[in-house]
């Protein structure tokens, strides 16, 4: 009978259950009052007294395994139906809505395609700062307004004032990242740097505490202003079309001179004057100069030998322009409503 336990579960085992009827079939073969289990325990009264005991538990461990399998192909068998009773093949596939890109990604890549195209290269630096590389090197004065806490968030005073060149803080610009490029590189250098910044100032339509900025920096030898010009020139009619037109006037960075605030044309009037532009019809994008030889100095790089041009712009305010955006806070809101408008673009 041994034989025949060890035959018969071997048998159960590869017995294969696809559906209702081939599970009803295993039932009625081997766990009914006439299936060959029950036959099985039938014929134990001719076992040997001796042989009982060892061939009684080789039985019930033989049912037990019938049934198990049994009860987990009847629960298998029931949810798979229960599943597609639940769901309608012929109805059409549902309309997951496709993702976008963000308008502040989208266009700070295309600041880098644009920029890549003319030989510039990316370089990225850390948010969090020490003085030395955010002001000190940038020629910032001891006593600049930028350094107070009014606009720096400071992580770490080491000294207890705002010009400790060791003290720890979010930087306020990427211009960092250029001070780490020109201290770590030798002429020529072409480079933009995107990033996060950080500011404390109030949230508004018009002001964040965080924000993005892409800065381009390229130092070698016979840089001139006007070769600033004309890259600058090139960027606004790449991302803002061939029609539009730039301007330049005089201002004052600690890191640059001369230094100059560049506009450009409003693309929302063509340049004749309405409510965005305040009737003016040129629209300020970002400030440039010439690097200050004693930037060149603090960093290593020689002022007699190398002169450069630096920029800097928000891509927020790059994007306002772009796209007509009248509210600096749309940018953070994730309101899929606002989202939803730049479905369209690739970048």
């Amino acid at each position: 009978m041994k034989d025949r336990i060890a035959e018969l579960k071997k048998e159960i085992e590869d017995y294969l259950i696809d559906g209702e009827d081939s599970l009803e079939q295993f039932r009625i073969a081997y766990l009914s009052k006439k299936g060959q289990i029950s036959v099985l325990f039938d014929g134990f009264r001719n076992v040997p007294p001796e042989a009982k005991r060892d061939t009684g538990q080789l039985l019930n461990d033989l049912k037990q395994f019938a049934a198990e399998k049994y009860s987990g192909n009847k629960e298998r068998l029931s949810m798979t139906e229960m599943v597609q009773s639940s769901v309608d093949l012929t109805m059409p596939a549902y309309p997951f809505a496709e993702g976008t890109r963000h308008p502040i990604s989208i266009v700070r890549n295309e600041i880098i395609d644009i920029f890549s195209r003319i030989g510039f290269t990316v370089s990225e630096g850390p948010e969090i700062e020490d003085d030395n590389h955010v002001f000190t090197m940038l020629n910032f004065a001891s006593d600049h307004p930028a350094r107070d806490m009014q606009d720096t968030f400071f992580i770490e005073k080491k000294s207890g004032t705002e010009s400790d060149p060791h003290d720890v803080l979010l930087r306020t610009h990427t211009s960092s990242v250029q001070v780490r490029v020109m201290e770590n590189e030798k002429p020529p250098i072409r480079t933009i740097s995107p990033g996060r910044v950080f500011r404390n100032e109030a949230v508004s339509a018009r002001a964040h505490c965080i924000f993005h900025q892409v800065e381009g920096l390229y130092v070698a030898e016979n840089v001139s202003f006007a070769d600033l010009k004309q890259t600058l020139l090139y960027f606004a009619t790449e991302l803002f079309g061939k029609d539009v037109r730039i301007r330049l006037r005089p201002s004052f960075f600690p890191f640059t001179e001369p230094s100059a605030e560049m506009d450009i044309s409003c693309n929302i009037c063509g340049g004749k004057g309405c409510n965005v532009c305040k009737g003016t019809g040129w629209l300020e994008l970002l400030g440039c100069g010439m690097v200050d030889p004693n930037v060149l100095e603090a960093c290593g790089i020689d002022p007699v030998k190398y002169t450069g041009y630096a920029f800097g712009m928000g891509i927020e305010r790059a994007t306002m322009l772009k796209y007509g955006v009248n509210d600096l806070r749309l940018y953070f809101e994730n309101d899929i409503r606002f989202l939803n408008q730049f479905r369209t673009e690739i970048l």
